[in-house]
């Protein structure tokens, strides 16, 4: 009986495996040549053979915060770039469109952003917005050798491809500005069939990469252009969802907010320019004197005191 539970054993040990597209999982065993997976955090079983959805890797990523025995974020902590909460997903691994913080409820996007004002626990989300648009804005480090646009977009295209899975068809474009670069993904859910990994599961990769924080535990994200490696800085991720987000004034930025109060400063400082120069033209042209205007009497007394003269120098030329 011994013997055969030492056989169980190592029969096991034969099935385990490590999930490649992955870090964040536990109880890995293979199942028809598949590496399958627990999510970390959340106990869903995951494919190591794709891209892992985004809420399961937050969820994953929450998990170990609060194992490590981090400080916890305050309750209505949020980071919009990095997606820094704990969601809650469904058994498929995308988020529900409905996500709350203790007594602070919002709805979110395919993505798992934020996409309205946040709001008590009475908050319904009818549906989960389809992400059918992501635009990276990053930038590359200094190189010694320049970069050629075109390369750039067909080397990111087949990395994407190799590193993410993601179909070429679905990077509509990559616009170089030395050093800044932008990658647009776009994907309908007309277009992504089951077996496409979602744009925003990939957008969420390539940030952790960029980062430094890699979920893939086979190699690193590798872009080389003219023999030389680009090397990624920071990225800014924007999403653009099939319907318009329901955000009121409250949620402009503080750059947007920055450019309308001088915009409004700048019209009413006008105003008052206007209005102190009017005044001032007004006073001046009350002091303004008018021009001198002789009387009619002392042009006649003038006129009279000339004919005098002349008739007097007549009488002297006569005499």
């Amino acid at each position: 009986m011994g013997s055969g539970d030492c056989g169980i054993a190592t029969h096991s040990a034969l099935l385990r495996c490590t999930c490649s597209k992955n870090k964040r999982t536990t109880n890995c065993s293979l199942s028809s040549g598949t590496c399958q997976c627990m999510s970390f955090g959340s106990h869903v079983p995951v494919k190591c053979d794709t891209l892992t959805s985004k809420c399961l890797l937050m969820k994953a990523e929450m998990a170990g915060l609060k194992k490590a025995g981090r400080r916890e974020k305050p309750k209505y902590a949020y980071v919009d770039n990095d997606g820094i909460y704990d969601p809650d997903c469904e058994n498929s691994g995308i988020f529900k469109a409905r996500q709350c913080n203790g007594t602070s409820c919002w709805c979110v996007n395919t993505a798992g952003a934020r996409r309205t004002e946040k709001s008590d626990t009475e908050l319904k989300c009818s549906e989960l917005v389809r992400t059918s648009w992501i635009i990276i804005e990053t930038k590359h480090s200094e190189r010694s050798t320049a970069v050629d646009a075109s390369r750039l977009k067909e080397t990111i295209k087949n990395e994407f491809y190799r590193r993410y899975l993601l179909d070429p068809k679905y990077i509509s474009d990559v616009v170089y500005e030395n050093p800044y670069i932008t990658i647009e993904l776009k994907q309908n859910v007309s277009q992504k069939s089951s077996e496409d990994v979602d744009i925003a599961d990939v957008a969420y990769y390539f940030e952790k990469d960029v980062k430094g924080d890699a979920l893939i535990q086979n190699g690193m994200l590798y872009i080389n252009i003219s023999g030389e490696p680009l090397k990624f800085g920071q990225s800014l991720i924007y999403y653009v969802d099939e319907k318009a987000p329901e955000f009121s004034m409250k949620r402009l930025t503080g750059g947007v907010i920055a450019v309308i109060v001088v915009v409004i400063l700048a019209i009413v400082a006008g105003i008052v320019v206007l209005v102190i120069t009017q005044k001032r033209r007004g006073k001046y042209e009350k002091s303004e004197p008018t021009p001198f205007r002789r009387p009619k009497g002392l042009l006649k007394s003038t006129y009279v005191l000339l004919r005098g003269e002349r008739s007097s120098a007549k009488i002297n030329l006569a005499g």
